[in-house]
């Protein structure tokens, strides 16, 4: 029965699972480059001086410590993207549960949904990250970080393990998801998938306002050790707070929603009540955005604060490895963002429909789309602020500096990264006859 179940589930929920196979390619992409750029350098025909060289340029640490987190990602990004995947099956589960299924073979069947996504993911990562990885020791060697003797060296070997990485994170992600849909009863779960419960339970809140207290205790820490040590422990304090927002994502989306609501009129005010009625959904995108923008400026602002105040740069070479890992996690969590977004709005095509059916024009309702864009792009950059904040004012003990054109662009790719995953595919989807959506949807 379970093989049926999960057969069935990615028949009829295949764009449902876009979002966790988007994202496992990614994590996969990154692992690959990192472990194979490690091999290589252990590899590279050095000598003795020029090993020290390489030590000393923390590129082979760096390289590990960033697979490691490419591994933590994957499971809190895969987990996002399946929370929202197993949300479009919640009535499916509920029928299952009513006729028997337990609560472990929902479970073992999200699972295994999530092992089935992850060996192509994985699969199609891997070359992408030979190419990445390529492009990256290319670019150490050109900015005189490495010496120009250590050429990169793709191995066959690491893909069982990119594999099995992916395999284990996908996996641990889909249990995480399916705690809740495996244990709520039937009847509760038809009512919520018929009317889109928008509210989190006590559990989640209080788990959300844990971490994000944790996250500013952990700051507080932070900033008492060593520079090196603290920039390093800076990720997990902001991944600590990003998962708390992103927990209380539906209150923070909720409440947004009211505070703009009295100032809007017409396309606006249908906006925020859609961000209002669909803030379960738009929060699993809290997460990857808000984690992008803050890691971004928090890295930035470590290396241009101190330049500010003293007038002293850093060495080109360690600006472009720093900065050149930075846009490689950011990438990952943009990816991911997008995915969640698309998958989301695939989720609300009859809604789109319905409306136009209603007598909303097309130009309509990509407008109500685009204004909800805003709403999350506001929201996100505002929480991303107030993370960043929380772990840079500690570390740096001064107010934190970031030129303005870094502002701008930072704000211009958030909007980019809302707007490719909400209006570009409203656009796509809305370019059939409403009629026909509806009428899908009911068979």
């Amino acid at each position: 029965m379970r093989a049926g179940i999960t057969a069935q589930a990615l028949r009829r929920h295949k764009w449902a699972l876009l979002g966790p196979t988007v994202t496992q390619c990614v994590a996969s992409t990154v692992i690959t480059m990192m472990v194979t750029t490690a091999a290589s350098l252990g590899a590279a025909p050095l000598s003795p001086a020029q090993r020290a060289a390489v030590e000393a340029t923390s590129v082979p640490e760096a390289a590990v410590a960033f697979a490691l987190i490419a591994v933590y990602m994957a499971i809190l990004l895969v987990g996002v993207t399946m929370n929202l995947a197993i949300a479009r099956q919640l009535r499916d589960i509920a029928l299952l549960r009513a006729i028997g299924a337990t609560p472990g073979r929902i479970r073992r069947s999200v699972a295994l949904q999530a092992a089935v996504v992850a060996v192509p993911a994985a699969g199609l990562g891997y070359p992408f990250g030979l190419g990445a990885g390529h492009a990256w020791v290319g670019g150490l060697t050109q900015h005189g970080v490495l010496p120009g003797v250590v050429a990169y060296a793709p191995s066959l070997a690491v893909l069982p393990m990119v594999i099995g990485i992916g395999i284990a994170t996908s996996v641990l992600g889909g249990l995480a998801a399916a705690v809740r849909p495996a244990r709520i009863r039937p009847a509760r779960a038809l009512t919520e998938a018929a009317t889109r419960r928008p509210g989190i339970g006590a559990p989640r809140a209080l788990a959300g306002a844990g971490l994000v207290v944790a996250g500013v205790v952990l700051s507080a820490v932070v900033a008492r050790q060593a520079p090196e040590r603290a920039g390093e422990n800076a990720f997990f304090v902001m991944l600590a707070m990003c998962v708390g927002v992103g927990l209380l994502g539906p209150v923070l989306l909720r409440g947004v929603a009211a505070r703009v609501r009295p100032f809007s009129r017409g396309i606006v005010r249908l906006a925020v009540d859609n961000v209002a009625a669909a803030s379960r959904a738009l929060s699993g995108a809290l997460v990857p955005l808000v984690l992008v923008v803050a890691f971004a400026l928090v890295k930035v602002a470590s290396h241009t604060t101190p330049a500010h105040r003293t007038g002293l740069r850093e060495p080109a070479g360690e600006l472009w490895t720093d900065y050149s890992g930075t846009a490689v996690y950011c990438a990952f969590a943009a990816i991911a963002a997008v995915a969640t977004l698309v998958t989301g709005l695939v989720g609300r095509q009859r809604d789109l429909a319905v409306t136009r059916l209603a007598g909303g024009t097309r130009r309509r309702v990509l407008a109500v789309v685009a204004w909800e864009a805003v709403l999350v792009t506001a929201t996100a950059l505002g929480l991303a602020a107030g993370i960043a904040g929380a772990v840079l004012v500690p570390v740096l003990r001064s107010a934190p500096y970031v030129p303005f054109g870094y502002l701008l662009a930072g704000v211009a790719l958030t909007a980019g990264v809302v707007a490719a995953g909400t209006l570009a595919p409203a656009v796509a989807l809305t370019r059939g006859r409403p009629v026909h959506v509806v009428a899908a949807a009911v068979e």
